[in-house]
């Protein structure tokens, strides 16, 4: 029997069997059971993951979408088989805000998107579809649902949403552009019909509008790469993407210059309508293709929007794809297919206002000598905005008085086809950096000789008076050198400026000896023999050689004759040497190819030793003393 006293519950023992106790038990935990929590401890990274997991990251959605369908008692469960309709069903769903309810709808259509890529359930427009659903909900929640995207600059569902609309910008780009007729791209009053959509696009990559169409879109996110020590790339809102033309490998052509064949592109996609229903209204999609080296924000909706962009994708697939390694080694030896004349490989789009830095590879090398230096370079923002990157690819057999005149000359007459009056600030103040006999050429490229030249090999051969007289006249133009106007700035990198002994090693000997030289340059070399050699003597029974590798010996007598050339006074030159053994006296110093004392010159802005082999221009410590020499021309630039 139970008594009931005031406040108090008080039960008699005696009067209490087993069965009043179970059903008191029974009653209790039913009074109990609707209210009980519990807890457990979590481990912080499982809270992180929590937190930030979502369609993108682990497949399932988020914890955010879960939280806004258990407000509306849906099953999530149903939802991921039915994401397509769970958000349509939020369309009118009450007691949401606006960003719940469009943050939630990008991720479902995101979901829906992602499955009809299955293979088992591949359903390709109504993939296509999904994703532009899943970028317009993205574009709403991001611009128009009430609140400016820098108010909520530091929570984790703006950036997953980005990340959404980024991703789905990026697969709706990639599979329209590969499923329609490319020239619907070049006509912004034509729209695309999918099954739901209309798509119109706006070119506005500088490179598009006046070239041909790329081949193809690929995803940047998508490539990687061996080689290169890191990506560079910035966030913001759009799809990275790299642009593959008809040829993304070596493009040769008679103007002697190209830009990079395989550019960075990032595309945006924009919804009509200028208030939150009527771009949730609207069926009309806009696709932009912008280069965002030229271009570091978007406005929408009066919001200043930083562009993503990927700086490294477009330059590591085109060296991929180059066949640079295989090509260098025959462009030494001079095969048929060799490169005949200077080539200006253009990394960027050429700019008026950039200056202009221009890279020199060595012997039997090519571009892909700088891939990591030229990629370092292009990852410093300061660096990436202020520059633009020319890389000369040449012929590595001829002499070096030859190829010095030939560079001097594809580069003037790239200038002037950019720059017809010289006006632009590209111009001027150009940066020439050059690595092994490029940086031997490099000297030349900001020397002045005047007739010293002529005057010191007409000693070393004892030309007669008449002799002498024909070898200024017929050969004074091509061995003037004469500073190329508008550099102001030069970088040696181990450089053999007074050669080095390595040329006469008997292998280099016999390398030499397989080079085949083009038979224009062998006719002007016999006439160069005719008149330095004096019939008299044995001399003339001997075959005279001048290809580079012999031009390289410290015994040579052109590098005799130039090893004292004047720089021009108004370009300022710095060096960067690297040595095997730093502890040795510094005559017996070598990167094992140049010594220390061929590479050192009086008068440098200032001289970094590293210990490195020859391929020094790679190593860390060069990238990191030539992005100082940049910031410093920048800094040191007439206002």
């Amino acid at each position: 029997m139970l008594h009931y006293t005031g406040a108090a519950l008080r039960i008699s023992p005696r009067q209490f069997n087993y069965w009043q106790i179970l059903l008191l038990l029974l009653g209790l935990n039913l009074l109990t059971s609707c209210a009980m929590v519990s807890v457990s401890n979590v481990d912080s990274r499982d809270y992180v993951k929590q937190r930030r997991g979502d369609v993108l990251t682990t497949g399932e959605l988020s914890l955010y979408t879960g939280t806004v369908l258990q407000i509306l008692g849906q099953d999530e469960s149903s939802c991921r088989r039915q994401a397509a309709q769970c958000a349509e069903m939020l369309t009118t769903a009450m007691g949401l805000t606006s960003e719940q309810r469009l943050s939630t709808m990008a991720e479902l259509w995101l979901y829906q998107a992602l499955w009809y890529a299955k293979p088992r359930h591949k359903d390709l427009l109504a993939e296509i579809d999904a994703y532009l659903m899943s970028a317009r909900y993205a574009y709403a929640y991001l611009f128009y649902s009430g609140v400016a995207p820098y108010n909520r600059l530091f929570t984790d569902r703006q950036t997953q949403v980005r990340d959404y609309y980024n991703f789905a910008v990026q697969q709706a780009a990639t599979l329209l552009f590969a499923q329609s007729q490319r020239r619907w791209l070049q006509d912004p009053d034509v729209r695309l019909q999918t099954q739901n959509w209309q798509v119109r696009s706006l070119l506005q990559h500088q490179r598009f509008r006046q070239q041909a169409l790329p081949e193809q879109l690929l995803a940047a996110s998508s490539l990687s790469f061996k080689g290169l020590r890191n990506q560079y790339r910035r966030d913001g809102l759009g799809a990275e993407l790299v642009a593959v033309g008809q040829d993304a490998s070596v493009a040769r052509n008679e103007r002697g210059f190209s830009e990079l064949p395989v550019p960075v592109v990032t595309a945006l996609l924009s919804f009509d309508g200028t208030t939150l229903d009527e771009v949730l209204a609207s069926d009309q999609a806009t696709l932009h293709l912008v280069d965002p080296l030229q271009q570091r924000e978007v406005r929408i909706a009066g919001n200043p929007i930083p562009l993503a962009a990927n700086f490294t994708a477009g330059y590591g697939l085109w060296l991929a794809r180059s066949d640079f390694s295989r090509q260098a080694f025959w462009n030494l030896m001079g095969a048929s297919d060799a490169l005949a004349e200077p080539q200006v490989f253009m990394l960027q789009p050429y700019d008026p206002n950039r200056k202009i830095i221009i890279m020199l590879h060595g012997i039997a090398s090519s571009p892909e000598a700088w891939v990591n230096t030229a990629n370092e370079v292009l990852g410093d923002e300061t660096l990436r905005e202020q520059y633009q990157l020319w890389q000369l690819y040449y012929p590595t057999n001829l002499p070096l008085i030859i190829n010095v005149q030939s560079i001097r000359q594809r580069i003037l007459s790239t200038l002037q086809h950019f720059d017809p009056t010289g006006s632009a600030a590209a111009s001027r103040d150009i940066v020439l950096i050059g690595h092994s006999m490029g940086g031997l050429l490099t000297r030349f490229l900001v020397s002045d000789s005047g007739d010293s030249l002529l005057q010191t090999i007409s000693e070393q051969r004892r030309l007669d008076a008449q002799r002498r007289q024909q070898f200024f006249q017929r050969f004074r133009e091509d061995l003037t050198l004469t500073a190329l106007p508008g550099v102001s700035r030069a970088v040696f990198i181990a450089a053999p400026h007074r050669g080095t002994a390595v040329a006469d090693y008997r292998l280099a000997r016999w390398l030499a000896g397989l080079i085949t030289l083009p038979v224009t340059v062998l006719e002007r070399l016999a006439q160069v023999t005719e008149l330095l050699i004096d019939p008299d003597t044995s001399d003339n029974s001997r075959p005279v050689r001048f290809t580079s590798i012999e031009n390289l010996s410290d015994q040579d007598p052109f590098i005799k004759a130039t090893a004292g050339l004047p720089i021009n006074p108004a370009v300022r030159y710095h060096s960067i040497i690297g040595v095997e053994q730093p502890a040795l006296p510094v005559e017996q110093q070598s990167d094992g190819v140049v010594p220390y004392l061929s590479a050192s010159l009086a008068g440098a802005q200032s001289e970094m030793v590293i210990r490195s082999g020859h391929s020094v221009q790679e190593t860390s410590s060069a990238i990191l003393e030539l992005r100082r020499i940049l910031h410093q021309h920048l800094a040191e630039l007439p206002d």
